[in-house]
């Protein structure tokens, strides 16, 4: 098929590929516009525009779609479909309208649980069991369009925001391709009024640890967190970023570390962190840490 691909990060770069690889004519790329990054601020192209550029396709990165030139260009090319993941932009009914099979979405969670900005983030951090990938056509409303296809997997009981990211991605990717390959026979199933349930945009503000949160809390807000923007602490008025933890025995007073494996107290039970970083530093495991800026028994973060 003729489809436009609209996705800007990591996230999405595993579906264009796919897409490349199932043979389908991509007729352009849209990402979001170029943005400073670095010690340098240079405008520099995201994921998406950087591999598209690789794989020779045409990349178009508009700071709006709302305006009629915009949506002229989008539909003279005349695609049969659209695939949108993790795009960033809003996309105006006629947008919506302009591919000849409308445009289909790739959402990180098993919908109508978790619509909205932060699915994989918010269901660690809420202590899912489960989350998954669903294939949805697109309309107007957040993330409220009917269902083509879904696929479920269970959140690892150490697994991080950034490792259950590259697995839904390449779940969607695999399940795009296989909705646009039955695209005309598949029946769309309207998604159910019960069970809703809003992925809320991350805010740094939230970020910060509270330890007199039960260990279980703790332990998926800091794998929730994990690798952006990350959970923090202090220790003698230094951030810390703690980037991977698991639930552990031991009690003491809330943010009171136990012992030399860097084993946490929370308000009830304690977590033993495993990966963190400091300011300026490298991510490393607990034991590397220890050993440059040990945090002695007794410590209160």
């Amino acid at each position: 098929m003729r489809v436009i691909f609209m996705g800007t990060p990591d996230f999405s770069v595993p579906v264009l590929e796919a897409l490349v690889a199932a043979g389908h004519e991509i007729a352009a790329v849209y990402s979001q516009p170029l943005r400073p990054a670095g010690r340098g601020k240079k405008e520099r192209p995201g994921p998406v525009h950087s591999r598209a550029m690789e794989l020779g396709i045409d990349v178009r990165h508009p700071l709006s779609l709302k305006d009629d030139a915009a949506q002229l260009d989008f539909a003279a090319l005349e695609a049969d479909v659209a695939v949108v993941v993790a795009y960033g932009l809003i996309l105006p009914q006629a947008v919506l309208d302009a591919p000849r099979l409308g445009c289909l979405n790739i959402h990180a969670s098993l919908l109508p649980r978790w619509r909205g900005a932060a699915p994989i983030q918010r269901a660690i951090m809420a202590g899912d069991a489960e989350t998954g990938v669903c294939i949805m056509q697109m309309e107007a409303g957040l993330d409220t369009g009917p269902i083509l296809l879904r696929e479920a997997t269970p959140i690892g009981p150490g697994e991080t925001a950034g490792e259950l990211h590259d697995r839904l991605s390449e779940m969607g990717a695999a399940l795009i391709t296989k909705a646009i390959a039955g695209i005309e026979k598949l029946k769309p199933q309207v998604q159910a009024e019960a069970g809703v349930v809003y992925a809320e945009k991350i805010d740094k503000a939230e970020a910060r640890i509270d330890w007199s949160w039960r260990a279980e809390e703790v332990d998926r807000h800091i794998r929730g967190l994990s690798p952006f923007p990350g959970a923090w602490t202090e220790s003698d008025g230094q951030r810390l970023k703690l980037l991977k933890s698991r639930v552990a025995q031991g009690c003491g007073a809330p943010g009171q570390v136990l012992d030399d494996a860097l084993t946490v107290a929370c308000g009830r039970g304690a977590v033993q962190v495993l990966r963190l970083q400091r300011a300026g530093k490298g991510a490393q495991d607990s034991t590397e840490f220890m050993r440059g800026m040990p945090l002695n028994k007794g410590t209160r973060l």
